[in-house]
């Protein structure tokens, strides 16, 4: 079957619901409202599960926020809330938050319905019912969850059909496939799928991976082969325990593996990762798939020259149809043809000699451990060739912090730009923001532009000593983005060592050679 003429695949994003379920992750209201607005607008997912009912007041206020905002923009009905089975209680909650969709949560094995609940199968499905009617006399629609349904296809299968039978009449509009303790292996998913399909073949059924094997999106592949056309995902794989299927992952199998039309837009998905990354405070992993910092980066010298002859070591995933783009790194592993890729980007050629010379000292650098960036390239160059034309035009010449408990922490800078002295003092939110603020005023007044900073981590060694030294990894970006490194006993030291370093990285730019 042609890409044109299958089937599409539905996504149901619950990054706020049970993404929001991660340990130590909890999305403020403007936060759930820039996110949904970026996922509905901007990746366009099909539909956007918010918010549990019940849970809080600052979830019922963020609820109606982006409801109130997706009423307006003509998205209320792709909006969904998990509600329960509670005589009521959820569908006034959701209600009054101004919802249109419930994910009304079920029992999809005997033994939560018996252990939980204490119910026979013939009073839940009355329940059930007596929600659905509910609903409908409210104007609200009804999905509904068979929670623990993995483990009910397989030690109690004849619950599930019973379940399932009983409510096969009712206005439901999609029925949910949980792996909620995420057990299941790819051809289990695939098997449970397909009998859901082939027993009911009038419902409409989503699958819900968890990742607590590494196979939810294996799950989610199998399901869908399956005959399933509507599959559930959080932005970066948050979730509970191990999370849930990662939205881009999902997004790069059906393009690529599956050939199976959707509608998001993948070249938003790395930029909704990084919001969510910045909001939830849970960092993406530098090799996550398709939204790690090193998925598109060859590291081996004989990648970087295969790449070179005739691109022998690219597959689908271009870093380009993320609005990324390919990187070659610099290390021990690292061959002449790394190197020569990153002097070709900066404009610099050598001869073999001087780039041999070069790739022997990047490699003894990553003996030690040391890490190496393109923006060190230069400063590398100048010392194995012992270049004049690397010149330090910025030098910081003096400057004081101050940090006293109830005022806002002050420094006083002194920097030399090609032998001229600029001095200014100023507050800042942190020692670093006060010493950044009087740099941006010096520039301000020299008319000169500054990068903006784009994210700022710090690492020490393992052991935490007092007395450690601390490298500060800053991120900046102007037109571009690049690296810089501080590395100081004192963290606001190593970083003011870093933006120090950035700020000859952009003198020099386009006239170090």
């Amino acid at each position: 079957m042609s890409r044109a003429m299958a089937k599409k695949v539905y996504i149901m994003d619950t990054t706020l619901r049970d993404g929001e379920q991660t340990s130590g992750v909890s999305f403020s209201e403007t936060e759930k409202l820039s996110i949904a607005k970026i996922l509905l607008e901007e990746v366009k997912i099909d539909y956007l599960e918010i918010a549990s009912a019940r849970v809080s007041d600052g979830e019922f206020r963020a609820a109606q926020k982006v409801i109130e905002w997706a009423g307006k923009a003509g998205y209320r009905d792709k909006i969904e809330i998990l509600g329960f089975v509670d005589g009521g209680t959820s569908l006034n909650w959701i209600k009054d938050a101004g919802g249109e969709v419930m994910n009304l949560l079920t029992k999809g094995s005997h033994r939560h319905l018996t252990q939980q609940l204490k119910k026979t199968t013939e009073q839940h499905i009355q329940d059930i019912r007596d929600a659905i009617s509910r609903a409908g006399e409210m104007g609200i629609k009804v999905n509904i969850y068979l929670e623990d349904w993995s483990n009910g296809m397989r030690h109690s299968p004849e619950y599930v059909e019973k379940l399932l039978d009983g409510l096969k009449d009712e206005p439901i509009q999609r029925v949910m496939l949980p792996d909620t303790l995420g057990i299941l292996s790819p051809l289990e998913a695939f098997e449970f799928c397909r009998m859901m399909i082939e027993k009911f073949p009038k419902m409409h059924f989503d699958f819900h991976a968890h990742n607590d094997y590494d196979l939810a999106v294996a799950n989610v592949e199998a399901a869908i082969r399956a005959g399933i056309n509507c599959v559930h995902t959080t932005v970066n794989g948050l979730g509970e325990r191990a999370g849930n299927a990662p939205l881009a992952s999902v997004i790069a199998l059906l393009n690529d593996h599956l050939k199976r039309p959707n509608s998001v837009n993948e070249r938003k998905l790395a930029m909704v990762s990084r919001l969510v990354e910045s909001f939830s405070g849970v960092r993406i992993p530098t090799n996550k798939p398709v939204i790690g910092e090193n998925v598109f980066t060859q590291t081996s010298g004989i990648h970087a020259d295969g790449d070179k002859k005739d691109k022998l070591y690219f597959n689908e995933l271009l870093p380009e149809r993320f609005g990324r783009t390919r990187k070659y790194a610099l290390g021990k592993t690292s061959g002449k043809a790394n190197i020569a890729k990153n002097l070709e980007e900066m404009g610099i050629h050598l001869d073999p000699d001087e780039l041999k010379k070069v790739t022997e000292k990047i490699i003894e650098l990553g003996d030690r451990k040391e890490s190496v960036t393109a923006e060190d390239l230069p400063y590398i160059l100048s010392d194995v060739l012992k270049s004049e034309s690397i010149v330090t035009h910025i030098e910081l010449k003096n400057y004081a912090i101050s940090h006293a408990l109830g005022l806002r922490p002050m420094a006083t800078v002194r920097i030399s730009i090609d032998g001229n002295e600029y001095e200014e003092a100023t507050s800042g939110d942190g020692q670093y923001d006060a010493f950044m603020n009087a740099l941006r005023r010096i520039y301000h007044k020299l008319n000169k532009p500054f990068p903006a900073l784009a994210d700022y981590t710090v690492a020490i060694p393992p052991g935490g000593n007092t007395d450690a030294l601390v490298e500060t990894l800053i991120t900046w970006r102007m037109g571009r983005e690049f690296k810089t490194r501080g590395l100081d006993p004192d963290q606001t030291a190593a970083a003011i060592k870093a933006t120090m370093k950035m700020l000859n990285i952009v003198e020099n730019d386009n006239q170090l050679f």
